[in-house]
Protein backbone atom coordinates (compact mmCIF):
# COMPACT_ATOMS: atom_id res chain seq x y z
CA UNK A 1 0.00 0.00 0.00
CA UNK A 2 1.46 3.51 -0.50
CA UNK A 3 2.04 5.66 1.76
CA UNK A 4 0.22 8.59 3.02
CA UNK A 5 1.85 11.89 4.09
CA UNK A 6 0.36 13.68 7.44
CA UNK A 7 -1.33 16.02 5.68
CA UNK A 8 -2.94 13.30 3.61
CA UNK A 9 -3.41 11.43 7.54
CA UNK A 10 -6.68 13.92 7.83
CA UNK A 11 -7.97 14.70 3.96
CA UNK A 12 -6.86 12.50 1.58
CA UNK A 13 -4.51 14.83 -1.26
CA UNK A 14 -5.76 15.80 -4.13
CA UNK A 15 -3.78 13.01 -5.97
CA UNK A 16 -4.35 10.17 -3.27
CA UNK A 17 -2.86 6.80 -4.77
CA UNK A 18 -4.23 4.09 -1.89
CA UNK A 19 -6.96 3.04 -4.12
CA UNK A 20 -5.09 2.32 -7.78
CA UNK A 21 -9.08 1.52 -9.78
CA UNK A 22 -10.54 4.64 -8.24
CA UNK A 23 -7.18 6.54 -8.95
CA UNK A 24 -7.43 5.39 -12.59
CA UNK A 25 -10.80 6.31 -12.67
CA UNK A 26 -10.30 9.46 -11.51
CA UNK A 27 -7.09 10.25 -14.45
CA UNK A 28 -9.49 9.04 -17.09
CA UNK A 29 -12.05 11.89 -16.03
CA UNK A 30 -9.46 14.15 -15.30
CA UNK A 31 -8.78 13.71 -19.43
CA UNK A 32 -12.29 13.71 -20.23
CA UNK A 33 -13.12 16.82 -18.30
CA UNK A 34 -10.28 19.09 -16.75
CA UNK A 35 -12.28 21.93 -15.92
CA UNK A 36 -13.93 19.56 -13.44
CA UNK A 37 -12.70 18.86 -9.78
CA UNK A 38 -12.32 15.17 -10.51
CA UNK A 39 -10.54 14.67 -7.28
CA UNK A 40 -11.18 13.25 -3.33
CA UNK A 41 -13.70 15.58 -1.65
CA UNK A 42 -13.35 17.08 1.42
CA UNK A 43 -16.05 17.32 4.06
CA UNK A 44 -18.19 20.56 4.11
CA UNK A 45 -19.05 22.29 7.08
CA UNK A 46 -17.76 23.15 10.88
CA UNK A 47 -15.81 20.68 12.87
CA UNK A 48 -17.24 22.07 15.95
CA UNK A 49 -21.18 20.81 14.36
CA UNK A 50 -23.08 18.35 16.52
CA UNK A 51 -24.32 16.31 13.33
CA UNK A 52 -22.93 14.91 10.54
CA UNK A 53 -24.26 13.37 7.74
CA UNK A 54 -22.57 10.80 5.76
CA UNK A 55 -22.98 9.58 2.30
CA UNK A 56 -21.54 6.86 0.05
CA UNK A 57 -19.19 8.55 -2.40
CA UNK A 58 -18.93 11.67 -4.78
CA UNK A 59 -21.54 11.26 -7.87
CA UNK A 60 -19.83 11.46 -11.00
CA UNK A 61 -22.05 15.03 -12.20
CA UNK A 62 -22.29 16.37 -8.15
CA UNK A 63 -19.43 16.77 -6.31
CA UNK A 64 -16.86 15.21 -8.31
CA UNK A 65 -17.37 17.85 -10.98
CA UNK A 66 -18.28 20.83 -8.41
CA UNK A 67 -15.99 19.82 -5.46
CA UNK A 68 -18.49 20.25 -2.42
CA UNK A 69 -20.26 17.35 -0.82
CA UNK A 70 -23.82 16.65 -2.75
CA UNK A 71 -23.82 19.67 -4.55
CA UNK A 72 -24.93 19.71 -8.70
CA UNK A 73 -27.11 16.44 -8.53
CA UNK A 74 -30.34 15.13 -7.43
CA UNK A 75 -29.22 13.84 -4.46
CA UNK A 76 -28.11 17.65 -3.28
CA UNK A 77 -31.47 19.03 -4.14
CA UNK A 78 -33.27 17.29 -1.91
CA UNK A 79 -30.44 17.01 0.88
CA UNK A 80 -29.88 20.69 1.27
CA UNK A 81 -33.56 21.69 1.02
CA UNK A 82 -33.98 19.39 4.00
CA UNK A 83 -31.23 20.65 5.33
CA UNK A 84 -32.40 24.22 5.30
CA UNK A 85 -35.87 23.63 6.41
CA UNK A 86 -34.77 22.31 9.43
CA UNK A 87 -32.45 24.72 10.02
CA UNK A 88 -29.08 23.05 9.51
CA UNK A 89 -28.19 25.31 6.87
CA UNK A 90 -28.62 28.57 5.77
CA UNK A 91 -28.62 30.52 2.63
CA UNK A 92 -30.17 29.56 -0.68
CA UNK A 93 -28.79 26.01 -2.49
CA UNK A 94 -27.97 27.11 -6.21
CA UNK A 95 -26.22 23.75 -6.88
CA UNK A 96 -23.02 25.36 -7.08
CA UNK A 97 -19.59 25.61 -4.59
CA UNK A 98 -19.90 29.63 -4.42
CA UNK A 99 -23.28 29.76 -4.33
CA UNK A 100 -22.96 31.26 -0.20
CA UNK A 101 -24.84 28.58 1.09
CA UNK A 102 -24.19 27.76 4.62
CA UNK A 103 -23.91 24.97 6.97
CA UNK A 104 -25.42 25.86 10.47
CA UNK A 105 -23.93 23.27 13.22
CA UNK A 106 -24.01 20.29 10.58
CA UNK A 107 -21.52 18.78 8.63
CA UNK A 108 -21.53 16.34 5.33
CA UNK A 109 -18.96 13.39 4.47
CA UNK A 110 -18.44 10.57 2.46
CA UNK A 111 -17.40 7.23 3.03
CA UNK A 112 -15.39 7.06 0.23
CA UNK A 113 -14.10 10.35 -1.16
CA UNK A 114 -13.89 9.69 -4.85
CA UNK A 115 -16.15 9.06 -7.20
CA UNK A 116 -16.22 5.36 -8.00
CA UNK A 117 -17.08 3.78 -11.65
CA UNK A 118 -20.89 3.13 -11.41
CA UNK A 119 -21.06 4.85 -8.08
CA UNK A 120 -19.96 1.57 -6.85
CA UNK A 121 -16.70 1.31 -4.58
CA UNK A 122 -15.57 -1.96 -4.10
CA UNK A 123 -15.32 -3.53 -0.42
CA UNK A 124 -11.59 -2.38 -0.27
CA UNK A 125 -11.85 0.69 -1.15
CA UNK A 126 -14.21 1.35 1.21
CA UNK A 127 -12.16 -0.10 4.23
CA UNK A 128 -9.44 1.76 2.61
CA UNK A 129 -10.94 5.08 2.89
CA UNK A 130 -12.88 4.64 6.06
CA UNK A 131 -9.57 6.56 8.00
CA UNK A 132 -10.60 9.62 6.84
CA UNK A 133 -13.98 8.72 8.42
CA UNK A 134 -12.42 8.19 11.13
CA UNK A 135 -10.16 11.54 11.11
CA UNK A 136 -13.58 13.18 10.41
CA UNK A 137 -15.33 11.97 13.58
CA UNK A 138 -12.61 12.42 16.03
CA UNK A 139 -11.65 15.80 14.41
CA UNK A 140 -15.66 16.71 15.60
CA UNK A 141 -15.48 17.64 19.62
CA UNK A 142 -19.22 18.11 20.30
CA UNK A 143 -20.55 15.17 17.92
CA UNK A 144 -24.20 14.14 18.81
CA UNK A 145 -25.44 12.96 15.62
CA UNK A 146 -24.76 11.02 12.56
CA UNK A 147 -27.02 10.47 9.75
CA UNK A 148 -25.98 7.59 7.64
CA UNK A 149 -27.39 7.69 4.06
CA UNK A 150 -27.59 4.08 3.23
CA UNK A 151 -26.13 0.54 4.19
CA UNK A 152 -22.83 1.18 2.70
CA UNK A 153 -22.24 4.71 5.12
CA UNK A 154 -24.23 3.23 7.42
CA UNK A 155 -21.93 -0.14 7.97
CA UNK A 156 -18.50 2.16 7.47
CA UNK A 157 -20.03 4.67 10.01
CA UNK A 158 -20.43 1.67 12.18
CA UNK A 159 -16.61 0.46 11.80
CA UNK A 160 -15.49 3.64 12.09
CA UNK A 161 -16.80 3.61 15.47
CA UNK A 162 -15.78 0.64 16.44
CA UNK A 163 -19.20 -0.82 16.39
CA UNK A 164 -20.56 -4.12 15.33
CA UNK A 165 -23.64 -4.35 12.53
CA UNK A 166 -25.25 -6.70 14.33
CA UNK A 167 -25.24 -4.11 17.32
CA UNK A 168 -27.01 -1.87 15.37
CA UNK A 169 -28.53 -3.04 11.89
CA UNK A 170 -29.74 -0.64 9.17
CA UNK A 171 -33.05 0.15 8.47
CA UNK A 172 -34.18 3.36 7.37
CA UNK A 173 -35.66 5.48 10.45
CA UNK A 174 -33.65 3.57 13.01
CA UNK A 175 -32.09 5.16 15.79
CA UNK A 176 -29.09 3.41 17.43
CA UNK A 177 -27.15 4.52 20.53
CA UNK A 178 -24.21 4.41 19.76
CA UNK A 179 -22.72 6.00 23.10
CA UNK A 180 -21.86 9.67 22.89
CA UNK A 181 -23.55 10.47 19.86
CA UNK A 182 -27.34 8.94 18.03
CA UNK A 183 -26.95 7.07 14.65
CA UNK A 184 -29.49 7.74 12.75
CA UNK A 185 -30.07 5.81 9.30
CA UNK A 186 -31.65 6.95 6.17
CA UNK A 187 -32.00 5.65 2.83
CA UNK A 188 -29.59 7.14 0.33
CA UNK A 189 -31.11 10.17 -1.54
CA UNK A 190 -30.40 9.18 -4.80
CA UNK A 191 -32.52 10.05 -7.88
CA UNK A 192 -33.22 6.75 -7.65
CA UNK A 193 -34.70 5.55 -5.00
CA UNK A 194 -37.13 8.74 -4.91
CA UNK A 195 -38.33 8.12 -8.16
CA UNK A 196 -39.25 4.32 -7.38
CA UNK A 197 -40.37 5.63 -3.86
CA UNK A 198 -38.32 3.38 -1.94
CA UNK A 199 -37.32 7.11 -0.34
CA UNK A 200 -39.78 9.61 -0.16
CA UNK A 201 -39.53 13.27 0.73
CA UNK A 202 -41.57 12.86 3.78
CA UNK A 203 -39.77 9.94 4.62
CA UNK A 204 -36.25 11.65 4.12
CA UNK A 205 -37.61 14.92 5.99
CA UNK A 206 -38.94 12.70 8.87
CA UNK A 207 -35.35 11.68 9.85
CA UNK A 208 -34.19 15.00 9.86
CA UNK A 209 -36.62 16.35 12.17
CA UNK A 210 -36.27 13.51 14.66
CA UNK A 211 -32.65 14.80 14.76
CA UNK A 212 -33.73 18.25 14.92
CA UNK A 213 -36.37 17.14 18.42
CA UNK A 214 -33.06 15.44 19.65
CA UNK A 215 -30.85 18.26 19.55
CA UNK A 216 -33.25 20.68 20.70
CA UNK A 217 -34.09 18.44 23.66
Amino acid sequence: MASLSSRDAFEPGRDCPLCPRLAEFRAEARAKQPDWHNAPVDSFGDPNARLLIVGLAPGMQGANRTGRPFTGDYAGDLLYATLLEFGFAKGIYQARPDDGLRLVDSRISNAVRCVPPQNKPLPAEINTCRQFLVQTIATMPKLRAIVTLGRIAHDSTLKALGLRNAAAPFGHGAVHDAGAVNLYDSYHCSRYNTNTRVLTPEMFRNVFAQVRKDLDS
